[in-house]
């Protein structure tokens, strides 16, 4: 099997070197892992893409290369130059420090590099460890991800639905939870879900030249979240996997939308006097 892995996390960061260990098992003795990540830490920039100005990638070794951009550049850039005489078989985005579950995903750039390698037409998944009071005192915080990892991704290789015929190819959001490995409760299947009264903010600040600034702050990930989402599934000591797809379409409110709008026509126009 031939595999990328990317992060946003930066080229350095562990839980790259986490999925390294994933994907080298997965690919097996006669497979190849193919790293193309960002220079810099990308966290927090989503689907972002380098529109506007040119993205340098250095080949640092033999199959692994630093985009200075962001993980939806790195996967660009592996399947449409370093990649493009044959395709990866799986795209693996993360292992991100800390959970991409609930509102987290919207902002994640760990998600947006797979939401790009699915809008490339390749199968891909996201994988997050969370983090909290029981993995802070272990010797390695992915623990969990590290033991359980290969196994999940072989479990949905096996199990997930990767047609390509749809409008927008799913993708698969996995969701480690904050525990020594051997403590993990098992597999859940689970939608998105949001924490309750915890959102983004910014913590604004003046620097001494008076100039104002601010960094973005994060809101509580202990806040709880209905029942049964990625956020609950994941505290109560699951894996939580989340099928994905890049179509932000409010399928539920179409229909009563459109009897709601009649038939659409508009006013014309006055003209202006003449």
């Amino acid at each position: 099997m031939r595999i990328l892995i990317t992060n946003d996390d930066g080229i350095n960061a562990p839980g790259l070197e986490v999925l390294h260990q994933i994907a080298t098992e997965l690919a097996g003795p006669g497979g190849e892992v193919w790293t193309v990540a960002p220079a810099f830490e990308q966290s927090g920039v989503g689907h972002c893409i380098s529109y506007s100005h040119p993205t340098m990638v250095a080949r640092l070794d033999e199959r692994r290369y630093a985009a200075e951009g962001s993980p939806a550049d790195c996967v660009l850039a592996a399947v449409h130059d370093l990649m493009a005489d044959a395709l990866p078989d799986l795209v693996l985005s993360g292992v991100n420090r800390g959970n991409n579950a609930g509102e987290n995903a919207m902002y994640s750039g760990t998600i947006g590099g797979a939401m790009e390698a699915a809008l490339q037409g390749l199968p891909a998944i996201a994988l997050s460890q969370y983090l909290g009071p029981l993995t802070a005192d272990l010797a390695d915080p992915f623990e969990a991800s590290r033991a359980h990892g290969a196994t999940v991704i072989r479990r949905l290789l096996d199990h997930g639905d990767w047609t390509s015929d749809a409008d927008f190819r799913l993708f698969y959001n996995v969701n480690f939870p904050p525990l020594p490995a051997a403590r993990v409760q098992g597999l859940r299947v689970a939608p998105q879900g949001q924490r309750q009264g915890s959102r983004f903010g910014v913590m604004p600040y003046t620097a001494p030249n008076g100039r104002r600034f601010m960094w973005v702050a994060g809101g509580s990930q202990q806040a709880p979240a209905r029942p049964g989402t990625d956020v609950a599934v994941a505290m109560e000591g699951h894996v939580a996997v989340t099928p994905m797809r890049a179509d932000l379409t409010c399928h539920a409110s179409l229909q009563d939308l459109a009897q709601a709008l009649g038939d659409g026509t508009l006013p014309q126009p006055r003209r202006a006097a003449e």
